[in-house]
């Protein structure tokens, strides 16, 4: 089976670049099943009503959040929806799901989705231990795990790959909008990644207009952001899983 991941999706440019990239994609590569981080898809932070649509029309299977899960407030008219997960860590009590369990072809699928805390700023559970104990609760129920962790630090996303090596199918990173070259198949098992990058404007700062974002460091005004304009690009990677083994035999990074 191939899973693509598709790299945080920003603005509503960069669901449209999704809409156009996609279908070929999963011609051409024989994709099976789909996850997108939507977290920045609307302005820029958060996910309304109408991208949620749209992705979900374009065949999307999980849709993953992050920091800006509550950027919007037409989210608490889905959040319930089977293909919207957001991070597991969030604390106890708090509406929507943070990981569920998909039918693909005669396999089951888990996506758990969690944020991280270097950098990050909002009050969460550990990621480490919360995701450990989803992984306690279903790895017997499943054939596949992937680990959408939208993590700042380098640091932190290492070596939550390490903790989970052997235990989940693939760990990959999202939120800094920017693609590593650092793909590999951990010495468990588990395929890694540190981030899928992102799928919106091109010459951009992370998405953002260029302009805007040196003036902010320059003069240290608030001046808002807004989404950058022109050509966009593609990002994301392929998991490749053996059938009979269940981990990743592949990776491939995509990049359009």
């Amino acid at each position: 089976m191939k899973i693509l991941a598709v790299g945080d999706i920003i603005g509503y440019v960069g669901v449209k670049e999704l809409k156009h990239i996609l279908p070929g994609l999963i011609e051409t590569e024989g994709i099976d099943f789909i996850i997108v981080n939507a977290e920045n898809s609307a302005d820029g932070f958060g996910i309304n009503q109408k991208n949620f649509d749209e992705l979900i029309a374009e065949n999307v299977d999980v849709i993953t959040m992050g920091n800006h899960t509550w950027g919007k407030r037409d989210i608490f008219k889905f959040i319930d929806h089977p293909k919207l997960i957001r991070p597991a860590n969030y604390p106890e009590g708090v509406v929507g799901k943070g990981y569920n369990i998909y039918q693909c072809k005669d396999k089951k699928i888990a996506v758990i989705n969690l944020l991280g805390r270097a950098e990050i700023n909002i009050l969460t559970e550990n990621p480490f231990l919360i995701a450990k104990k989803i992984v306690d609760k279903i790895e017997n129920q499943v054939d596949m795990i992937f680990i959408d962790f939208h993590a700042e630090a380098t640091g932190e996303k290492i070596p939550l790959g390490y903790y989970l090596d052997g235990r989940v199918t693939a760990v990959f990173g999202t939120h800094t909008h920017v693609q590593t070259a650092d793909e590999k198949i951990l010495p468990k098992g588990t395929a890694y990644i540190t981030d899928i990058g992102m799928t919106g404007p091109k010459n951009s700062v992370l998405g953002m207009d260029i302009g805007v974002a040196i003036k902010r460091l320059t003069t240290s005004l608030p001046e808002k952001y807004k989404i950058a304009e022109g050509e966009c690009i593609f990002n994301g990677v392929i998991f490749e899983v053996n059938d009979n083994t269940n981990k990743v035999s592949n990776i491939k990074r995509i990049s359009l």
